[in-house]
């Protein structure tokens, strides 16, 4: 049994801290509002840019997971996040003696400037254009350079129960498609995000750095199609590329996601069409729910 902190528990800390409770773990959850966790893991309000604020962090810990995420798409927000927020955390371990047998810290791949639709791994270059990916640059390096032993995921765009806003989209018609050429995506599905960190702590000398994405990098007009079939609704408009926005032109890379392979780890969704089927099938059965309750 591992005493485990999971600071700026939100939507992958409640997945990953629910699961480590119901191994008979010892799970605290930290955030501004704890009142939102479920019961299974053991609220901690705190502040993670406020030092003073996390006097109550339980000693003898085992393992930390940092899953906080910004408040805003703004560059104060995420220095606040990836950068503030890491600082004081390691900081307050270091002072009260904290001996940890790791720290995890999930990124993102927006450290990766490639738009070319190029492979990258865990050896490529990092060069990030916007403050985000230098921001989560930033905190990655303040971790590995710190105290502790540390591992570093760099997630890819996170999905999942509850996030249905391309869903909508391509229901109401809203999502449009480039000619010709592809636009790679890339994403991993809630419950395999936490199922990663489950993985990556159960091993005695995990790496510093893995991609945490699933198998298959997707032009992003192959998921509206599929999703637009799966719904039942018309296929997406094509877009000139005349007026196309730069930031939306620039996420077109592919994820290899062999080291986090090697290491043994199996996905449950091994891409987006598991992934979204097993949503949309759980709202399809929510929605006979309600029907019923209604009769």
């Amino acid at each position: 049994m591992a005493r485990v902190l999971i600071a700026g528990c939100g939507y992958t800390g409640i997945a990953l801290g629910t699961r480590l409770a119901e191994e008979g773990h010892v799970v605290w959850g930290l955030r501004r509002h704890p009142e939102l966790l479920p019961g299974a893991i053991r609220p901690l309000k705190a502040d993670l840019c406020d030092p003073r604020s996390l006097s109550p962090v339980p000693p003898a810990l085992d393992f930390v997971f940092y899953t906080a995420s910004a408040d805003h798409s703004d560059d104060a927000s995420y220095q606040a996040a990836y950068v503030t927020g890491v600082r004081n955390l390691l900081d307050h371990l270091s002072q009260t003696g904290q001996q940890l047998r790791r720290l995890l810290f999930t990124s993102s791949t927006a450290v990766y400037a490639q738009t070319d639709g190029e492979w990258v791994d865990e050896a490529s270059e990092t060069r990030p254009l916007e403050f985000y990916g230098r921001r989560l640059l930033e905190g990655e390096c303040l971790l590995l350079r710190g105290p502790f032993p540390a591992t570093v995921i760099r997630m890819a765009g996170i999905y999942g129960p509850g996030r249905t806003r391309l869903i909508d989209q391509v229901r109401r018609g809203e999502v449009t498609s480039l000619p010709c050429e592809p636009r790679f995506t890339n994403r991993i599905h809630r419950d395999d995000c936490a199922r990663v960190l489950r993985h990556l702590m159960s091993l005695d000398s995990p790496e510093t750095l893995y991609l945490g994405v699933d198998d298959e990098p997707a032009d992003q007009s192959e998921v509206f199609r599929w999703l637009a079939t799966r719904l039942g609704t018309p296929p997406p408009r094509w877009e000139s590329r005349v007026g196309l926005s730069t930031t939306r032109s620039q996420s077109n890379k592919r994820c290899r996601n062999s080291r986090l392979h090697q290491s043994g780890y199996a996905f449950r969704y091994p891409s987006f069409r598991e992934g979204y089927e097993a949503i949309l099938a759980d709202a399809d059965l929510q929605r006979v729910d309600r029907t019923r309750q209604v009769r």
